[in-house]
């Protein structure tokens, strides 16, 4: 098994058991609710049928007290009485509370209110009798079949309350139970999973460990390896940057040597130039012409044949042709030799306020920008660790191109803007001038490369040198341009920049 899948497959086990975890936890919750309900509904049938019990006690407490004080004429039945009598009717009410979501219970219970509402005023006419001395007459009342009716009509509705209550209570009883077993059900077998799952994981983990450790090794094995490869590599990378720019200095000098000799017969030959010609216009003279005047000015052109006048017309620019192209070859060795003076240079980090550095660069090119008609605009920028001098070559020459090739007869405008991205600056050079074809876009950072109308001065070696220090400072450059529509170079730098083997190797 690959470290990878295995660690996906244990990210997947732990997730799964999370799942189940949070699965069996709302389930336990739900179903331990479900059995506090069923356990509450079970309690309210047992207090329902209590209270049918205790209404019909107090019903036949009164009509005890009703009897033993008509047969006694004792005042404590009297009170015994009122206390039960008293006591019915609330309990009833609390009964109806109860029951208020069964309509069959409800129904009864009106009834067993009703009835003992009615039986209370037999009660209480017998006893009234009772006290006025009218023991006869309240023999009769005690006599009369219709009380007796209304007791036993209570003492059946009551029995069918109860018996009512007493299947709620066993179907409750059953439910509560259920419940119980559920929640019990759900909780051990979540807990058996989530054990199996764990125990799964720490055998992937222990796996993945082992085959991590194994890797470790092998990977310690190759970096031992690869420190020495690329210490080697390194020093022959050194040697063999150090050679070429000792090959470019050398060849530079060895250039400019005969290019100095060729300067210098080029310089001899534009002297002896008006000599040749006037001597070629001396022996095309006719000698029986007057002599050539001894006071003539030695640096007037000479008079010559149209033939010979157009022959030191190309001499001329043949002249003018070696000079221009031992100019630019001067140039060209010029750059040379500073490109490997810079490649030698070492760079010195050192904490640089940028906005500070580029408007001091703004600000030595204020007049070219006036002369152009162009602003430039320095917005607020991040500070960085990095090479000063790199730096000021870097924006320096960015500016300084923004500013060359601006369009003719509109405005410029040029702005510099940067941020901060996950331990990068990122900074921008923008500019509404002539812009580049998309095609030349890499061209233009090719040494010696221009791209474009060449109307403007230049050797080809700015942005490639641009693009050198930036690439050594351990950044990247691009570009983002059309005709017509200006150009943006992005520059993306290290926010604290270190020397490293890298700037070292280069």
């Amino acid at each position: 098994m690959t470290p990878n899948r295995g660690r996906w497959l244990q990210v997947a086990l732990l997730s799964a058991a999370f799942v189940v975890l949070v699965a069996i936890s709302l389930a336990s919750i739900y179903w331990l609710n479900r059995a506090r309900d069923d356990a509450a509904w079970v309690a309210h049938t047992l207090e329902v049928e209590n209270n049918i019990s205790l209404a019909l006690v107090q019903i036949r407490r009164a009509e005890s007290a009703e009897r033993g004080y008509l047969l006694t004429d004792q005042k404590e039945f009297l009170d015994e009485f009122e206390e039960a009598a008293s006591a019915i009717l609330p309990r009833l009410q609390t009964l109806q509370q109860q029951i208020r979501d069964n309509s069959q219970q409800q129904q009864a219970l009106r009834e067993i209110m009703r009835l003992s509402e009615s039986r209370l005023d037999q009660f209480r006419q017998v006893l009234e009798l009772g006290k006025n001395k009218k023991i006869s007459e309240a023999a009769e009342q005690l006599r009369i079949s219709a009380g007796r009716e209304s007791m036993n009509r209570i003492r059946e509705l009551a029995g069918e309350m109860r018996r009512e209550e007493q299947r709620l209570f066993r179907e409750r009883t059953i439910a509560a139970d259920r419940s119980q077993s559920l929640a019990a059900a759900v909780t051990t077998s979540g807990a058996w999973l989530v054990v199996i799952l764990a125990t799964i994981s720490i055998a992937l983990l222990r796996r993945s460990a082992k085959a991590r450790d194994e890797a470790e090794a092998k990977l310690l094995d190759a970096n031992l390896n690869l420190e020495s490869i690329v210490t080697e590599r390194t020093a022959d990378l050194r040697e063999a940057n150090e050679e070429i720019q000792r090959f470019a200095y050398i060849v530079s000098h060895d250039l400019r040597s005969p290019l100095v000799n060729i300067m210098g017969f080029t310089s001899e030959l534009e002297e002896l130039r008006n000599d040749i010609f006037r001597r070629i216009e001396t022996l095309s003279r006719d000698p029986a012409a007057a002599p050539m005047p001894e006071t003539a000015d030695s640096d007037s052109d000479p008079q010559l044949s149209e033939t010979d006048q157009k022959l030191s017309q190309d001499f001329s620019e043949a002249l003018g042709f070696i000079k221009s192209s031992i100019g630019k070859m001067d140039r060209l060795i010029t750059a040379i030799l500073a490109l490997n003076r810079e490649g030698r240079r070492e760079f010195r980090p050192v904490r640089i306020d940028t906005r500070e550095l580029i408007e001091g660069i703004v600000s030595t090119v204020a007049h070219q920008a006036a002369e152009a008609n162009a602003q430039i605009r320095v917005e607020p920028l991040p500070e960085i660790v990095s090479d000063r001098l790199a730096l000021e070559q870097i924006f320096s020459n960015l500016i300084d191109n923004a500013l060359k090739y601006l369009k003719a007869g509109a405005p410029g405008d040029i702005a510099i803007r940067g941020r901060e991205k996950l331990g990068f600056a990122i900074f921008e050079i923008q500019d509404n001038g002539r812009g580049i074809d998309p095609k030349d876009h890499q061209r233009i950072f090719e040494l010696f490369r221009r791209a474009g109308p060449q109307d403007r001065p230049g050797q080809g070696i700015g942005l490639a040198h641009v693009r050198a220090l930036v690439r050594r400072l351990g950044g990247t450059m691009s570009v983002a341009s059309t005709l017509g529509s200006g150009s943006t170079f992005t520059i993306t730098l290290p926010t604290k920049w270190l020397a490293t083997s890298r700037d070292t190797a280069a």
